[in-house]
């Protein structure tokens, strides 16, 4: 695949012969095609600073030309790749705190879950999926993985950033100190460049470019805690990334997800209109001959030695404002994002209950906090005592997909509601001020 120059990081690896395989194998159907475990391994040379600006531009271009960076094979062992060369997050550790802390509840078995979107959809909403990962954090356990702008006003990095009077200290949630983070909240902030350092080495190549790279599709597959997550809806903004995105999802090993993608082309759950979406569903395997107990197994997505314990489906279907009983709205009316500040003065004024019902902001948020609610499973249960303020009257009625996405609403009002998604988003705060103490 390469020649090497040189064993220690830091010191060039020529990848000229895969490089001419990649070009050869676009132009003749003869040529040797290039695996997809041959370009991870390229694409880990970059995590090095292993990888020359010139050969990894022609890499990042070859790959979009080619178009094998929308393939799920190639996703998914990029993704591996990119999360192998991550700091490394504790995993024991956290499997005991799902099992410990998690609120299990219908099928939710009380893990780690992720609401991400690609970004790239050119509509610049306002930070919907941090927004909803906040409030899914007052009954799930959330690992928010994000960054800052990339293509947007604000990202998610630059929202919890730009909140007041006093914003968490996102940087100071490391690998080392995750575990002790969700020993005191229900919600952590995995900032991007904390936990994969070696992006920086790429960045100006990025920059130079000026185009969409498989660095911009990478994120959602990259979570450092990925073998440790239960369930996650991911955003992509084109239709034909669905299917590759669900595919590539079921490489990983994950159990548990949705991908969705609205109408317009946007990479949420639309308050528009309709959204495509391919759900990840867990089957049972008759072939299985381990334990029958969850309780005697690790939370994990990761496939054992042997044959898994459940079998993995895609579903298809699509789902409106109208299946969650929302009125539409507009994406004029959530778009343009604003600048940061102007998003986090929002956010608060949503977790604080300040914005009245039927506000566009607050409809689109609870359309997607509720959808992670059902693809978690907590809507399953056919009882509810989520704390003050529940009056337990579980909604029965099931939508696409034969999912209750009236539910999944009338849980995230709640969650706003009583007050526990903002003393989720608080702990979560106080949390990443103790872990800068850790780091000093």
């Amino acid at each position: 695949m390469a020649s090497n120059t040189a064993q220690n990081h830091d010191q060039t690896i020529s990848i000229a012969p895969l490089l001419n395989e990649l070009m050869g194998s676009k132009n003749s159907s003869s040529q040797k095609a290039t695996t997809a475990d041959e370009i991870a391994a390229a694409l880990s040379l970059v995590f090095r600073n292993q990888l020359s600006p010139i050969q990894c531009s022609s890499l990042l271009t070859i790959l979009r030309i080619t178009g094998r960076d929308r393939e799920p094979l190639v996703l998914a062992r990029c993704g591996q790749a990119m999360r192998e060369a991550a700091a490394q997050v504790d995993r024991k550790h956290l499997r005991y705190i799902a099992r410990v802390r998690g609120r299990k509840e219908g099928s939710y078995r009380g893990g780690f879950c992720d609401l991400v979107g690609t970004g790239g959809d050119g509509w610049s909403t306002f930070n919907v999926s941090t927004t909803a990962s906040i409030l899914a954090s007052s009954l799930l356990l959330l690992s928010k993985h994000g960054n800052r702008a990339s293509s947007s006003t604000s990202g998610s990095a630059d929202l919890l950033q730009a909140i007041r009077p006093r914003a968490p200290v996102i940087e100071a949630v490391t690998a080392k100190v995750l575990p002790s983070v969700y020993e005191k909240s229900n919600y952590a902030f995995l900032f991007a460049p904390t936990f994969h350092s070696g992006m920086r080495h790429v960045a100006p190549v990025r920059k130079e470019l000026g185009f969409r790279t498989i660095f911009n599709l990478l994120g959602p597959l990259a979570n450092p805690v990925e073998g440790n997550i239960e369930a996650r809806i991911v955003g992509v903004p084109q239709h034909e990334l669905g299917s590759v995105f669900a595919e590539a999802l079921k490489l990983n090993g994950a159990r548990k997800g949705m991908v969705v993608c609205g109408e317009e082309q946007l990479d949420e759950i639309s308050c528009a209109g309709r959204t495509y979406c391919w759900r990840l569903v867990e089957r049972p395997n008759p072939a299985f001959r381990g334990p029958r107990n969850e309780e005697d197994e690790e939370f994990t997505t990761s496939d054992e030695e042997g044959e898994p314990r459940s079998l993995i489906d895609i579903e298809r279907f699509m789902i409106e404002p109208s299946d969650f009983g929302v009125e539409r709205h507009p994406l004029s009316e959530v778009s343009p994002g604003r600048l940061p500040a102007e998003n986090a003065a929002t956010l608060m004024k949503l977790l604080q209950d300040k914005l009245p019902r039927g506000d566009p902001v607050l409809d689109f948020v609870l359309l997607n906090a509720a959808a992670l609610f059902v693809i978690a499973g907590v809507c399953d249960s056919d009882t509810s005592d989520m704390g003050l303020g529940d009056d337990g009257k579980v909604i029965h009625e099931t939508g696409p997909g034969g999912l209750r996405w009236k539910e999944g609403v009338r849980r995230a009002r709640w969650a706003v509601e009583s007050g526990q998604a903002f003393a989720s988003l608080e702990r979560y705060i106080e949390a990443s001020h103790i872990a800068t103490d850790q780091c000093t």
